[in-house]
Parts: C-alpha cells; sequence; structure tokens
C-alpha cells in the first residue's frame, strides 16, 4: 500500500511538472508575441520621431534666415517642457557630464 501511495505521489508530481512546463510554453510564446509586436511598435515611434525631427529642422531658420544643419544641431526637451537647440559639440559634452553624475550617484 505504501509502495503505491508513493507511485501515485510520483506520477501525480510528473503531471504536474508537465503542466507546469506547457504552461510556461504557452506563457512563453505568449510573451514572444508580445515582445515582437512591442519592438514593431517602437520602430514605428522611433520613425515618426525621425520624421518630426527632420520636420523640425526643415522649418528652423537661423538669424540670418538660412536652414539650420541638424548635422550641427540637436534638439533638447527640458523637464519643465521647454524646447530648445543646441550645437552637438555642446551637447556631446553635456551628456559626458551628466553621466559622471549619474555614476557617481551609484
Amino acid at each position: 500500500v505504501a509502495a503505491q501511495k508513493c507511485r501515485k505521489r510520483k506520477l501525480n508530481a510528473i503531471l504536474n511538472l508537465e503542466e507546469d512546463v506547457y504552461n510556461l510554453q504557452t506563457q512563453k510564446e505568449s510573451l514572444k508575441k508580445e515582445h515582437s509586436q512591442c519592438s514593431k511598435l517602437i520602430n514605428q515611434i522611433k520613425q515618426k520621431l525621425n520624421n518630426l525631427y527632420h520636420d523640425i529642422f526643415s522649418r528652423l531658420r537661423d538669424d540670418q534666415g538660412r536652414p539650420v544643419n541638424p548635422r550641427q544641431y540637436v534638439i533638447h526637451c527640458s523637464s519643465n517642457g521647454s524646447v530648445f537647440i543646441t550645437p552637438k559639440h555642446l551637447a556631446k559634452s553635456e551628456q559626458k557630464q551628466d553621466n559622471r553624475k549619474e555614476q557617481k550617484q551609484k
């Protein structure tokens, strides 16, 4: 009787594990699909942002009325909602300083 109970517990454990494996495989497939959808959405948003970026630069003019070169300037959005453009070389140095501050805080 003890051996029968042991075999029954073993079979139940195996069945439970098989069910867990199936559920995890199903969840994995679902997460893969979700990841794929998110990746597509991210790419679409990146493309829209890129188009917006080019549209903004096509409308910007410097003090003499010449178009602003997007290769030389970058758009910055501050936390208070203001938007401004800065030369890329300044933006890179600011970014390095921000990275250093973040590393020090960690």
